[in-house]
C-alpha cells in the first residue's frame, strides 16, 4: 500500500469537490499546485536575475539576426515594424515569464505569427510553461505554437518553402519543450526525496521519543517493584516497633538496624534510576533468578515467614529469569503490605522445554476484591512480554494466590 502524500501544507480550497474526501491522488495534485505557486510568487533569486539576464539577451541576439535576415520578405513595412517591435517586446517581457507563464506563453504563439524577431523568446515562454505546468497544459500551449507556424508559413511571404520552415521550427519547440519537462520532473523528484528525507527524520525522531518513554516506563516499573518491597520491610519492622512497647532492648535494636539497613538500600537504589534517568544512555541494574535466595532471606530477617521451594535445574534465559524474580518480589510485598504476619508460600519450579511455573501464596489476605494497585498490571505486562502468562486471585480456602507460566525453551 503506497503511502499517503502529506496534506499539510496543501491549500485544501483548490479542490474541485471540497465535500468528497481528500485522495492520495488529491494530495500529490495540490503539492504541485503549491509548489507552483510558490515558485511563481517568489522573490528572484541571484541565479534567476543571471538566468533571466541571459535568456533575454540571448533572445534579442537572436531575434535581431533573423530579423536582418528576413528583411528581404515580400511582406508590407507595417509588418516589418511590427515585427520589430512586438519581438523586442516579447524579449523584454521574459522578465515577467514567471508571474504570467500562461499569458505570455499564449502571446508570443499570437505574436509569432507575423514575427521572426520574437521566435526564441516564444521558445522560452514555452519551455517556461512545461517547467511549472503538467503535462496537459503543456501540450496546449505546445499545439498552440504548432498552429501559430502553420499560420506564419502562410503570413509571411518567405523565400523558403513551407516545409523547411516545419522542419526548422517544430524540433525546436518540441526540444524546448522536452526540455522544460525534464526540468519539471528533476524538480518534482528532488522535492520527493527531501519530503522523504523529512518523513525519515520524523519518524525516527518520534521512533527515538518513543523508545525513551519505553525506557522510562521500564525505569518507573523497576521504581515501584525495588522500592515498593523495601518499603515493604521498614512498615513491617517499623509495625512490629509500634505494637510491641514492651520488646527487649536487644530485639528493638535488632530491629532498627534493619530498618536502617532497609533504608540505607532502598536510598541507594533511588540513586541508581536518578542516575540512570540523568545519564543520557544507560541501563539500570537488573536483578537476575540466582538473586531470589537471597531476596526471601532479606524477608526472612524482617520476620517474615516465607517459605521457598525451588525446583528449578538448568540454566534460565536471563529476561525469564529476571521475570519471575520481579513475580516473586511483586508477590512478597502485596502480602507484607496486605496480610502482615501471615505466612508466605513459594514455589518455582520447572525445566528446560516445560516452562517454569511461579506461585506465590498467603493465607487471608485483607484486600479487597478490586483493590489492586499497577504492581500486578505490571506483573501481567512482563509476562506477556516474554510469551507467558499470569493470573491472580482468592483461592476456594480463602487465599490469595499468585500463579504465572513462563517460558523456558528446551
Amino acid at each position: 500500500m503506497p503511502e499517503p502524500y502529506p496534506t499539510e501544507s496543501l491549500d485544501l480550497p483548490r479542490l474541485r469537490y471540497p465535500d468528497r474526501a481528500i485522495t492520495p491522488y488529491d494530495g500529490r495534485r495540490l503539492a504541485i499546485v503549491n509548489s507552483v505557486d510558490q515558485s511563481l510568487n517568489r522573490r528572484r533569486s541571484a541565479r534567476d536575475w543571471v538566468v533571466d539576464s541571459v535568456a533575454f539577451l540571448l533572445a534579442s541576439l537572436v531575434g535581431l539576426i533573423l530579423y536582418d535576415q528576413n528583411s528581404a520578405d515580400r511582406i508590407p513595412d507595417w509588418m516589418f515594424l511590427a515585427d520589430f517591435v512586438s519581438g523586442i517586446a516579447l524579449c523584454l517581457l521574459l522578465w515577467f515569464r514567471r508571474r504570467w507563464p500562461i499569458q505570455l506563453a499564449v502571446l508570443s504563439a499570437l505574436v509569432t505569427i507575423y514575427s521572426e524577431t520574437g521566435g526564441i523568446a516564444a521558445l522560452i515562454f514555452a519551455m517556461n510553461v512545461a517547467v511549472y505546468f503538467q503535462l496537459r497544459v503543456t501540450l496546449l500551449i505546445g499545439a498552440l505554437n504548432v498552429v501559430s507556424v502553420v499560420l506564419y508559413s502562410l503570413v509571411r511571404e518567405t523565400n523558403d518553402p513551407p516545409v523547411l520552415v516545419y522542419a526548422t521550427a517544430l524540433p525546436l519547440y518540441i526540444a524546448a519543450v522536452g526540455w522544460g519537462s525534464y526540468i519539471r520532473s528533476r524538480r518534482q523528484l528532488l522535492q520527493t526525496l527531501r519530503e522523504r528525507a523529512e518523513r525519515a527524520e520524523s519518524v525516527a525522531r518520534l521512533e527515538a521519543e518513543q523508545g525513551q518513554l519505553r525506557a522510562r516506563e521500564e525505569i518507573a516499573r523497576e521504581m515501584h517493584d525495588v522500592l515498593g518491597h523495601r518499603l515493604s520491610l521498614l512498615s513491617v519492622h517499623a509495625g512490629a516497633l509500634a505494637y510491641r512497647p514492651d520488646a527487649s532492648t536487644e530485639e528493638i535494636a535488632g530491629a532498627a538496624e534493619i530498618i536502617r539497613s532497609s533504608a540505607h538500600q532502598a536510598l541507594q537504589d533511588l540513586r541508581e534510576v536518578i542516575g540512570v534517568l540523568r545519564a543520557p544512555v544507560g541501563e539500570l541494574p537488573q536483578p537476575t533468578f540466582g538473586d531470589l535466595p537471597v531476596l526471601v532471606e532479606g524477608a526472612q530477617r524482617a520476620g517474615v515467614p516465607v517459605e521457598l521451594e525451588l525446583d528449578a535445574p538448568g540454566s534460565l534465559p536471563e529476561h525469564v529469569g529476571r521475570t519471575a524474580y520481579r513475580i516473586v518480589q511483586e508477590g512478597l510485598t502485596n502480602a507484607m503490605k496486605h496480610a502482615p504476619d501471615e505466612p508466605v508460600h513459594i514455589e518455582v519450579t520447572g525445566a528446560p522445554g516445560n516452562g517454569l511455573t511461579v506461585v506465590v501464596s498467603n493465607p487471608a489476605p485483607r484486600i479487597r476484591p478490586g483493590d489492586q494497585g499497577q504492581g500486578l498490571k505490571g506483573l501481567r505486562e512482563r509476562a506477556a512480554l516474554v510469551e507467558g502468562r499470569l493470573e491472580h486471585g482468592r483461592t476456594p480456602e480463602g487465599d490469595f494466590r499468585l500463579s504465572a507460566w513462563l517460558p523456558w525453551p528446551a
